[in-house]
This record gives C-alpha cells, sequence and structure tokens, in this order.
C-alpha cells in the first residue's frame, strides 16, 4: 500500500482555486491497461466538451509495458491535446485511484519510469489555465477503456505477421516467404497465412499449426 505523505508545495500550487471550472473546457476520460502486467499495453482517452459533446478520441499501442506505465501515457496525451487544441482547461476522470492520488499528491512515485512521467505530467498541468483530476469506477468509463483495448488488440495483431505457402511438386518460387513441407514430400496445397505474436524471443501462432519440420520466414508487420 502506497504511503501517504503530506503534498509538497510544488503539486499542491496546481490545486488552489481551481475547484470551480471556467466557462469552457475539456472532459477527458482516461484509461490504459498491460495484458499481463507487464505486458503488451495501450491506453484510450474520450475528450468531450463541458456540454459532454465528443470532441476527440485517443488511443495508442505502448509495447510491452506495466499498467501504470499506460495509465500515465492517457494522461499525459489528454493534456498534451488541451494544450494544443485548447481550451486551456481540463477536467480528467481516470478509473486509477492511484493515478489520480499521486497526480494530486497524495500519494509518493517511487517506481523510477513512473517518476519521470509524473514529472512530465505536472509540467504539463503547470502550462493550463485550470485542471482537475478525480477517480471513477471502471464501469462509469468504459469507452475509455475500450479505446484502450482496441489499442492492444491493435498492436498485438501487427507486431509479427507469419506467411506460410506450401512447396508445389516440380515448381520452386523463389519469392515465397514461407515454405513448410521437405522437398522429398511436396504438397499441392493453396498458400496459407499465419498470424503471430513475439513473446520471450519466439513467435507464438494466434491461428492455425505448423507442419512438422517446416521452414519459416518471419516478416515484421508495420
Amino acid at each position: 500500500m502506497p504511503s501517504h505523505p503530506s503534498r509538497s508545495s510544488g503539486t499542491r500550487h496546481l490545486f488552489e482555486s481551481r475547484e470551480n471550472p471556467p466557462q469552457r473546457y475539456l472532459i477527458a476520460h482516461s484509461d490504459g491497461g498491460a495484458r499481463g502486467n507487464p505486458g503488451p499495453a495501450g491506453y484510450g482517452v474520450v475528450i468531450q466538451d463541458e456540454a459532454g459533446r465528443r470532441v476527440a478520441a485517443l488511443s495508442e499501442y505502448l509495447g510491452h509495458q506495466t499498467n501504470n506505465f499506460a495509465e500515465y501515457q492517457g494522461l499525459i496525451a489528454a493534456l498534451e491535446y488541451a494544450l494544443q487544441h485548447g481550451p486551456k482547461a481540463l477536467k480528467l476522470i481516470s478509473d486509477s485511484e492511484l493515478l489520480v492520488r499521486q497526480i494530486k499528491g497524495i500519494y509518493k512515485v517511487k517506481n523510477a519510469p513512473l517518476k519521470d512521467l509524473h514529472a512530465r505530467a505536472k509540467e504539463l498541468i503547470a502550462q493550463l489555465d485550470w485542471f482537475s483530476i478525480g477517480h471513477a469506477l471502471r464501469e462509469h468509463n468504459q469507452e475509455a477503456d475500450q479505446l484502450a483495448n482496441e489499442a492492444m488488440d491493435k498492436g498485438m495483431g501487427r507486431v509479427a505477421r507469419t506467411l506460410l505457402s506450401a512447396d508445389r511438386a516440380g515448381a520452386g518460387d523463389p519469392s515465397t516467404l514461407l515454405r513448410a513441407g521437405s522437398p522429398a514430400q511436396p504438397s499441392a496445397q493453396l498458400p496459407q497465412e499465419f498470424e503471430g505474436i513475439v513473446r520471450d524471443g519466439k513467435v507464438e501462432l494466434l491461428n492455425g499449426t505448423l507442419p512438422e519440420s517446416a521452414r519459416v520466414q518471419v516478416r515484421i508487420k508495420k
């Protein structure tokens, strides 16, 4: 359980006199996650105006990271959007109680990578005219959660793509990327495609099974 130190003067200053929102401000519902923690990670952010009208949706696949890393990246994306597009006033809603309490200065940030992200977030917050952050349960943050999961799905699906083609009798096509079967046992099967992802330096297939002793070549999808 994180400790509960008193707020630093710098963090306290960010939240002084910021309870009442201005006439125009943005609302950001933010979520981040990682499958495996650490594992394939991503964030999703839904940006609304003060009337609740959706103005933007942000998401990104982050590679192999932790949940908390992804939560901070979602926060930073929302802050950068507000500074770039305006108005420079933002109410952020997150289902990460840890993130909210760390930004408010209630909890210390002990993790080294998170310290850098925390410092970046505070730097961006200081550039806003108004900022508020609050915690919401996951069921009240479903659209941002969906965006985060879609980012993870998309990122995982394009990490590695394996193309498989069976050798044909009497035909040697040098353009074939992946071949299955041995020259002694040619096959007349049509070319097939196999999708896979890389875990711990090994390709794990997402569909189908490669024939025994198959010769394969991997192309990384961008």
